[in-house]
């Protein structure tokens, strides 16, 4: 078995050396070697896991993104900078703490675009606590006249609308409260789970089920050494690598399924949260903060049919291109759909948004599926019936979860010493 592997390992890196392919590519044919020395009477699905768990998360390529924002740094500065490199989240470094300080003291969690958006509309409700470094909370209040209902996380409805025009984005991007409150004092805030990241020891396996049955959108990967991210591996570049799969016996002998063969959609069409096209669009970035999903299908009134999707990465557009609202006396989702479409067809041809909905049928191939979201740069796909009716939807996370599966007691006391919630978390 030694020599098999020697052997194995000395074809592998041969061909990785002669190969033109890309690096995700490379890193299946890592799968596929060790895929061919497995067990024979191991099953599929437990062959892969052995794959996955046999190549540390260190192999996975550099994200070219290695933008951290400092604790200190104004919401205005945060949302500046994650729209300025087209990201959704970055990890938020505690300035103040010491310079040997340990990962755990040295980074607050990760600040995304929807915390940001959600947090300040909480602040705009007279009767929540404001936090003491943030004075100008009460000014904003009054700024924000007739938000008291749209603020919370409760349910909004089709009247409420009206009271989220484009005026209120543009009197809230250039009120003092929202260019002098720091980061860090909404900490509380933006943290939707414990902050978590891996070591470069840790595996692809370990990866994948944190991206997956844990919900991770992304996962930090840590130099120990010097204690600072190295790497930050996103949903998107796991669907690039399997994209990048395609040939590899492997990937072909589980891409080649039909949806409906391995169980997908795993959600009834009464189960997707959806929101109708006369409702705020906050509504739908409230629900999906709340849910901790990534899109909702915007329906049509009074039918099953979608008419386009709202992603978590659009709640950039409340806060940089609030002018686009201007002419609009309320921001329901079907406007929100039409008036952000007109602005990225002038300034970002290649935006997803602009693909418009996509999605997909029952009998079609995995492969098929996972090229279609690399293709498109989305995480999620509806699928619908020949009528155009939802059935279901499929994220990257439905994919994963039937490609590897959680060996009995495999974390065992990995969670230990994550950073627990701070006690103010409201979201």
């Amino acid at each position: 078995m030694a020599m098999a592997m020697a052997s194995v390992q000395l074809e592998r890196q041969t061909s990785i050396q002669d190969s033109p392919r890309s690096p995700e590519a490379k890193l299946g044919m890592q799968v596929e070697d060790l895929w061919d020395v497995q067990e024979p009477e191991l099953s599929p699905n437990e062959k892969l896991n052995a794959c996955f768990e046999s190549i540390p998360v260190s192999a996975f390529p550099i994200s070219p993104q290695g933008i951290e924002i400092k604790s200190d740094a104004s919401l205005a500065e945060a949302v500046q900078i994650l729209a300025q490199n087209k990201i959704l989240s970055a990890p938020v470094v505690d300035v103040d703490a010491p310079e040997d300080a340990t990962w755990m003291d040295r980074y607050i969690g990760i600040v995304e675009f929807a915390g940001i958006a959600v947090w300040i509309l909480q602040q705009s409700e007279p009767s929540s606590p404001r936090s003491p470094s943030s004075p100008n909370g009460a000014e904003f209040a009054i700024t924000a006249n007739g938000m008291v209902s749209a603020a919370g996380l409760g349910a909004l409805g089709p009247e409420d609308a009206s009271i989220t025009s484009g005026d209120f984005f543009e009197a809230l991007t250039s009120s003092e409260f929202y260019k002098n409150t720091k980061v860090r004092d909404i900490s509380g805030s933006f943290r939707w789970a414990p902050f978590l990241a891996l070591q470069k020891s840790n595996t692809f396996l370990t990866m994948l089920l944190l991206l997956s049955k844990y919900k991770m959108k992304s996962v930090p990967v840590l130099d120990l050494g010097d204690g600072k991210i190295d790497n930050i591996i996103t949903q998107s570049a796991v669907i690039h690598m399997l994209a990048e799969c395609t040939g590899l016996h492997w990937f072909e002998s589980w891409g080649s399924k039909k949806l409906s063969e391995i169980g997908l959609p795993t959600m009834s069409p009464e189960h997707i949260i959806t929101v109708y096209e006369d409702e705020p669009v906050l509504q739908a970035f409230k629900l999906m903060r709340k849910k901790r999903i990534g899109g909702i299908p915007v329906i049509e009134c009074g039918g099953k049919k979608a008419i386009g999707n709202i992603s978590l990465r659009d709640v950039q557009f409340l806060l940089t291109a609030p002018d686009i609202y201007r002419d609009y006396r309320s921001i329901t989702a079907k406007n929100f759909l039409i008036v952000v479409r007109n602005y990225l067809e002038k300034h970002e041809k290649r935006s997803p948004m602009l693909s418009g909905m996509i999605t997909c049928k029952r009998d079609e191939t995995v492969k098929e599926l996972i090229q279609k979201l690399d293709s498109e740069k989305i995480q999620r796909v509806y699928v619908t019936d020949e009528d155009g009716n939802l059935e279901g939807v499929i994220t990257l996370r439905d994919i994963i979860s039937r490609l590897v599966h959680e060996p009995r007691g495999y974390f065992g006391d990995f969670f230990d010493g994550v950073l627990p919630l701070p006690e103010n978390s409201r979201v």
